[in-house]
């Protein structure tokens, strides 16, 4: 009805276009929703990017219930789809035929077609009165053709349940009945159990026998009368004894016939209880611990019942591969479950997932070691801890939200909420009103932080000696220098109150000791006075020789001696004197020997010191190995010294690359040689050598070591004729004694190796 209404007044808005609908403007009704739309408008919208459906096979959507269509309107026809191109009739309701309606109803019970004129919108209930039946069928009631609601008497429904022996019980329902509730007892094949289920259900079912399977053992007689049945509960009748005579026709092995045997003397079997003739050989049936390749056979003689365990025996491994122990076989199963059980004690130290913590798994064959501790670490906010698995990398952000207000001190600005946890306030360019020190002007804007900035208003203030007012000073600044002497009384001065005296001494030197509380009143004012003055002296000395001490400790790291006998007294210094040890007494007794013999001490007698320098054998054995390395680091040790010694510095440094360790205690050797220090740094495998010359401590030697190396070359007598030992002389052969092993040289050099 509104839409007639709106239609005919012309009052209904296109949504596409939002224009007006025109009686005689040809239109387009959704079937879903029943929207009137114009032709042209809707023709546009179908074919835009915007109107196609999500997965863009659906065709277009509808713009007011976005229900989706395959093919695009083209033609103009009325509400009921009859006529094309309807003509408007004042008398008719607009953009219909005038024809009755006759379009299905959407109740799907209903069989009658719409009995009213070409409309828009949905089609009105069915006016028809029908006959229907109940949910159970035994009655039936006259209701209107569109009625969707079902009808219910209050009858018991009756129905035959799906065991087909009972009846349903409920009142009149709707839908299919309930299976039957009921339960009926059920035995077993063998007979020996019992069990209840619900009647009709599949494990009703029963084949004579019983009707389930207890998995037991049987235990039935068999045909024999003397032997039960050995099958598992079964649902057919039990087989034939299989020791009854007719029924073993080998021995118990099965390698001979029992006709063979009987030939060869052995008693004829009557009945199931005679034992079965033995045939003599190895058994030979295969037991249960062996595999495809290798089979194990019993080794027992034919025999009846079963085998043995198997005797052979066979290495069993832990998880890891770590651990392993010698077990029998007895039977593969057995040997599968000890190997699955066997683990060792070895825990594994392997880092896992996260890269913090380690597996510390007993037999570990993990391969991933994944982490299942939580991580722990502090969040971005500071206040809340990661909750997540242990993991590698940077934490993800905190997940608390606050659902307050998160507003700056003035509250001017503010953040609503949700605010995540560890969001700082926010920025306000208000003034500062928290409360300050002083009473000038606020010139800093709104903050976060406890302290406000120190104030910088420009005030005037007077100096520390009181000397001078000074201009253009911040509020802020409190001791202010107007650069004059101060003149101001001392501190020291004479104390009429023996109580000041004492506080001025203990302020002073932080002295502790109550014997000053004790006895410095005993004193005159002048002894008071002479007593604070030779403390403030001794305060005075101690402070000088500490900062004096302090700045010889550079001179002393850099291996600088440093002369201290005027920072302590000659008691101090006696007390502090090393004890002579044994290289001491011969140094003195060297001493007063050339006293008494009136030699110099720069004399050289024996040309001791001009006959160069000394290089081990060792160092002589190893150069003699690598003589162009050993020389070109002669050079460079030359020409560090020569240009220190001739050059401003003192010093001078240069820097080896990466060596092994053999090449770096032939640099150790050849540095003490040569007067220079040598340290190494680093780790294997790029462990270098540094070697620094110090000017006037470092050399050059007069001799070089590749030089006393060619000297020795040219005295030294051609090698002899080396003799070989026989060591097999029965054979012939000759065999050369190898060279015994050198042993490996510590470098004690390089203190860092």
């Amino acid at each position: 009805g509104s839409l007639i209404e709106q239609l005919t007044t012309e009052k209904y808005e296109c949504m596409v276009c939002c224009e007006v609908v025109r009686i005689v403007a040809p239109v387009w009704s959704c079937q879903n929703c029943y929207h009137v739309f114009h032709l042209n408008c809707i023709k546009k919208w179908a074919r835009s990017p915007a109107s196609q459906a999500e997965d863009g096979n659906s065709g277009w959507r509808c713009p007011a219930c976005q229900n989706a269509s395959m093919q695009v309107p083209k033609i103009y026809t009325c509400f009921c789809g009859k006529v094309h191109n309807p003509e408007w009739n004042r008398n008719e309701i607009p953009h219909s035929c005038g024809e009755l309606c006759g379009k299905k109803r959407q109740c799907l019970d209903c069989p009658h077609l719409c009995n009213i004129l070409c409309h828009p919108g949905p089609c009105p209930s069915c006016p028809a009165f029908v006959t229907k039946s109940c949910e159970c069928g035994q009655t039936s009631h006259s209701v209107r053709c569109g009625q969707s609601t079902k009808i219910h008497c209050s009858n018991v429904c009756g129905n035959t349940l799906n065991c087909g022996k009972h009846s349903c019980t409920q009142v009149c329902h709707a839908g299919k009945c309930s299976p039957c509730q009921l339960t009926v007892q059920q035995v077993c094949y063998c007979g020996s159990s019992f069990k209840e289920v619900l009647c009709g259900s599949k494990e009703e079912f029963s084949d004579g026998f019983g009707s389930f399977s207890c998995q037991n053992i049987c235990g039935k007689k068999l045909n024999c009368g003397r032997h039960n049945c050995k099958q598992v509960c079964h649902p057919q009748p039990c087989q034939l004894c299989p020791r009854l005579p007719q029924v073993v026709y080998r021995c118990p092995c099965g390698q001979t016939p029992l006709s063979k045997l009987l030939e060869l003397g052995c008693v004829e079997r009557k009945i199931c209880t005679d034992p079965i003739p033995s045939c003599g050989k190895t058994c030979g049936k295969p037991l249960s611990c062996g595999s495809y390749e290798f089979v194990h056979t019993c080794e027992s003689l034919c025999h009846e019942g079963d085998c043995k365990p198997c005797s052979h025996t066979s290495n069993i491994y832990c998880r890891c591969g770590f651990k392993k122990k010698v077990r029998l076989l007895g039977g593969f199963f057995l040997f599968l479950i000890a190997a699955i059980t066997f683990m060792c004690d070895k825990r594994c130290n392997k880092k896992r997932s996260c890269g913090r913590h380690k597996c510390n798994e007993v037999c570990c064959v993990d391969t991933e070691h994944k982490c299942s501790l939580v991580c722990g670490r502090k969040l971005n906010c500071g206040l809340h801890r990661c909750e997540e698995p242990c993991h590698r990398g940077s934490c993800q952000t905190c997940w608390q939200t606050s659902f307050d207000e998160l507003t700056c001190y003035c509250g001017e600005s503010v953040i609503y909420p949700p605010v995540p946890c560890g969001t700082q306030p926010p920025e306000c360019k208000k003034t500062c009103t928290r409360p300050h020190d002083c009473d000038h002007p606020v010139y800093h804007s709104c903050h976060s932080e406890e302290k406000c900035p120190p104030c910088t208003y420009l005030t005037q203030k007077w100096c520390m000696g009181k000397h001078e007012l000074r201009s253009n000073i911040p509020c802020h600044l409190t001791d202010i220098s107007c650069g004059l002497r101060c003149n101001q009384m001392s501190r020291f001065r004479l104390l009429n109150d023996c109580n000041q005296c004492v506080s001025c001494c203990l302020t002073m030197f932080f002295l502790t000791f109550s014997t000053w509380r004790l006895y410095l009143h005993l004193y005159t004012p002048l002894q008071r006075f002479l007593w604070c003055h030779k403390l403030y002296l001794m305060f005075f000395f101690f402070r000088i020789a500490a900062i004096s001490i302090a700045t010889k400790l550079t001179d002393l790291q850099l291996g600088d001696s440093v002369e201290i006998s005027r920072l302590i007294t000659k008691k101090e210094m006696k007390q502090a004197r090393l004890q002579c040890d044994e290289e001491c007494l011969a140094l003195q007794r060297n001493r007063r020997l050339a006293e008494a013999l009136e030699i110099d001490d720069n004399s050289d007698p024996f040309n001791i010191r001009s006959s160069g320098p000394k290089y081990s054998d060792l160092l002589k054995e190893d150069a003699r190995k690598d003589l162009k390395f050993v020389s070109d680091i002669e050079k460079e040790m030359r020409m560090l010294v020569e240009a220190v010694n001739k050059g401003k510095h003192t010093k001078k440094s240069h820097c080896y690359p990466p060596m092994n360790r053999d090449h770096r205690r032939i640099i150790h050797e050849l540095a003490q040689v040569y007067g220079i220090e040598s340290v190494s740094y680093d780790n294997e495998p790029k462990r270098n050598v540094v070697i620094t010359a110090v000017k006037g401590k470092s050399i050059c030697p007069s001799n070089t070591l590749t030089s006393v190396l060619d000297k020795e070359m040219q005295s030294r007598p051609p090698p002899p004729i080396p003799h070989y030992k026989q060591t097999d002389k029965s054979s012939g052969n000759i065999g050369l004694s190898r060279p015994l092993k050198e042993e490996p040289v510590i470098d004690y050099f390089d203190v860092q190796d």
